[in-house]
């Protein structure tokens, strides 16, 4: 792998972010929109960093496991963290370069077991008490997830949805243990945490029996689930899955399944951006089911082919799952999270271009002249409100983002290259 050798030849001086800012500023004025309200209630809005980009999912049970699951991580590039040190000291320097107050998204094997086997049956809070304290230092909160994949009780592709009664017991109770774990994290850091239920539980294969798993998956789910956990320590959440790789034709947890069930049970429902057929947009997806429930989860990824999770990019589906959040008035109610793993470029890299996406999205969303579009559309005008909306693709939305960078201590544009390019040379490059 060629290691980073971009170099910024000029950056724009703080007079000129300034200067810039100020013309975008007035711009946009004459269309209504207030740029400081959007750049303060920006910084309000956290973003999930989610821990495997940075270790390519490999956690700290098993040094030498794999994913499973039909997760699969390309690329080799090097300096991929090893420890739980490396790892923290990574999310530490992309956090640094990120606007804003950002959360870490755990998965169940990176805890603190040091150099122990603990069966993911046993996991307790106390596995994941360093975290806890690293993460009140360094983030807005922490969230959650059972790791139902990369273990022998998973190796037949069927978890929670199990024939066996005994592997089934298995799994719950290790998603039990992780709502403690969530909770846990949730009264120490004092923000809910937000313990996300996923499982690749399918099919290869067209199944006789598609009715069964789904009904053993209800059963587990609802066991999971008996004990109240205070709202404002832990958020339960579930995840849905279109396909994946040794799930092509038959996956349990399906759309239809969980949204279901979230409804009915008052859960917090996950679309997964890239958990969805590749044509298939889920911003559309976005208000129908805030139309049912209070909150949701959004893990926001980028699905080429099947679900590939690459890297986000500020593409035009991420620019209207954010619309659909503003416009909606869902701010606060919807929980941002990613979730995409590249070990082919420089992965932390790969961790700051996906948030800073992310957030740029939500500025756009921001920078929308919501009452004069709201009363063309009213009023039946929709030649007003497209062009409108053409309009605003040109608007200068880069000198309010770099005037935001400006006030969150960063430099502008893609100087932040420069400052990964150094860390890749002291500190990546001495990881063999």
């Amino acid at each position: 792998m060629s290691p980073i050798q971009f170099h910024i030849r000029k950056n724009p001086t703080d007079q000129q972010v300034t200067e810039n800012y100020e013309i975008a500023r007035e711009r946009y004025a004459m269309l209504g929109i207030d740029t400081e309200w959007a750049m303060q209630a920006l910084a309000a809005i956290p973003i999930s960093l989610h821990c495997w980009q940075g270790d390519d999912v490999g956690g700290f049970e098993n040094p030498d496991a794999t994913p499973g699951g039909g997760i699969a991580v390309t690329g080799n590039y090097p300096g991929k963290a090893r420890t739980i040190k490396e790892l923290r000291r990574d999310v530490e320097k992309v956090l640094s370069l990120i606007p804003g107050k950002h959360r870490l998204n755990l998965h169940a094997i990176y805890g603190d077991f040091e150099g122990q086997k603990v069966e993911r049956d046993s996991i307790a809070p106390k596995h994941f008490e360093s975290w806890a304290a690293w993460a009140k230092e360094h983030t807005a909160g922490v969230d959650f997830n059972p790791t139902c994949f990369g273990h022998p009780k998973a190796a037949d592709g069927f978890t929670l949805s199990h024939q066996s009664q005994g592997v089934r017991d298995f799994w719950i109770e290790h998603c039990i243990a992780c709502r403690e774990i969530g909770a846990y994290f949730g009264e120490q850091l004092s923000t809910a945490c937000i313990t996300n239920v996923w499982v690749p539980d399918g099919m290869k294969d067209v199944p006789v029996d598609r009715l069964g798993p789904r009904k053993r998956l209800a059963e587990s789910l609802d066991r999971i689930f008996a004990k109240e956990i205070d709202p404002k320590k832990n958020l339960d959440a579930v995840e849905s899955k279109l396909f994946g790789i040794g799930a092509e034709s038959y996956t349990v947890g399906s759309h239809e399944f969980y949204l279901g069930y979230a409804i009915q049970n008052h859960k917090l429902y996950c679309l997964d951006a890239g958990h969805f057929h590749p044509t298939e947009s889920i911003s559309d997806k976005v208000s129908a089911i805030m139309c049912q429930l209070d909150e949701m989860l959004l893990h926001v990824s980028r699905g080429v082919r099947w679900d590939s999770d690459h890297v986000v990019t500020l593409s035009d589906e991420v620019v209207a799952i954010a619309q659909e959040v503003v416009r909606g008035g869902f701010l606060g109610k919807i929980h941002f999270g990613l979730d995409f793993f590249d070990a082919s470029i420089n992965r932390l890299a790969a961790w700051i271009i996906g948030t800073r996406a992310m957030i740029k999205a939500l500025l756009s969303a921001m920078l929308e002249p919501a009452e004069l579009l709201g009363d063309a559309e009213r009023s039946g005008d929709y030649t007003s409100r497209l062009a409108l909306l053409e309009e605003l693709k040109t608007l200068p939305m880069g000198a309010v983002w770099d005037r935001y960078l400006a006030g969150q201590g960063l430099a502008p544009g893609a100087a932040w290259l420069e400052e990964i390019a150094e860390y890749e040379t002291s500190e990546l490059s001495t990881r063999s």
